[in-house]
């Protein structure tokens, strides 16, 4: 999901989460949603965590000045590791389109191009 740049990422958050598609499994119906959710410190709002209560989703979000964050490192680092391996493309480093469309679209053609490498 593409925001503007001046956004904070909460702010759409509720969006992000129903736009998730159904988790495909070896038998019976899809799950529509993951059971939990594991985020850093700027989701750590009112607003986010009854938006997860809503939709029956377990978090596992850092609180602010209580927890550190790097319990969830083990599960973020592979978040941060593919968007370092995107940040070697220049194009999606710094954004030079104005239009979404085609950003994402140079966003794909990245995330192509890492899974090719990855795999051979």
């Amino acid at each position: 999901m593409l925001s503007a740049a001046n956004v904070h990422d909460s702010m759409v958050f509720e969006e992000l989460i129903d736009g998730i598609e159904p988790i495909k499994r070896p038998r019976g119906r899809p799950r529509k949603r993951p059971k939990k959710l594991h985020a850093d410190k700027a989701y750590d709002d009112k607003k986010c965590q009854e938006a997860l209560r809503k939709r029956s989703i377990r978090s596992r979000i850092a609180r602010k000045g209580v927890e550190s964050s790097e319990k969830l490192g083990r599960h973020r680092w592979v978040v941060e590791r593919t968007l370092g391996w995107l940040s070697k493309y220049r194009r999606l480093t710094i954004r030079y389109e104005r239009r979404d469309d085609i950003h994402e679209a140079f966003l794909h053609l990245g995330c192509s191009l890492i899974c090719l490498n990855y795999l051979s």
